[in-house]
């Protein structure tokens, strides 16, 4: 794979209306701005359902031992729509669940971002429990995300998104 600018990005190529419309539709989409919460779970709001469960995942100031500055996403993405969509699809087969978003941030993120969002509406709560960890640890595992870690000293390191 060539490490070009055109292949991982920090910047998403779509407008922000066109990256809600895109995970409203395709449960996942990848947004270069702050995340706004409100407005995913307004998309999920369902009559048929019972339960709402949420996860964000922000910046933490530390790694393990080492204190974080800020970091940096970059992503790949037009694979990641393919491969978040095939996630949240994979999801509905699953579990019991009526629908699941979730948008991964890319760009420069400050210490309490929020880096990732997941909601997923259902009739029953374990259902979208379960369904809203498996969404996380599958994109995490599977979505072409990296971060650059910044340290003090402007020090980095690039890291999987596992990390």
């Amino acid at each position: 794979m060539t490490d070009n600018v055109h292949s991982h990005s920090m910047t998403i190529k779509r407008s922000i209306d066109e990256a809600y419309l895109i995970a409203e539709r395709d449960g996942f989409a990848l947004l270069d701005v702050a995340i706004d919460e409100g407005r995913l779970k307004d998309t999920l709001d369902d009559d048929r359902c019972g339960a709402f469960v949420c996860f964000e995942g922000r910046v933490r100031n530390h790694n393990n031992a080492t204190s974080v500055e800020r970091l940096t996403y970059y992503g790949y993405e037009d694979l990641a729509l393919n491969q978040g969509r095939a996630i949240i699809e994979e999801a509905k087969k699953r579990f019991e669940i009526t629908h699941a978003i979730a948008i991964h941030r890319i760009g420069a993120l400050e210490i309490g971002d929020v880096a990732v969002w997941v909601g997923v509406v259902s009739a029953h709560r374990y259902p979208a429990f379960d369904a809203c960890r498996w969404i996380l640890d599958t994109i995490k595992a599977d979505i072409p995300v990296w971060k650059q870690e910044y340290y003090d000293n402007d020090v980095s390191k690039w890291l999987s998104n596992n990390g």
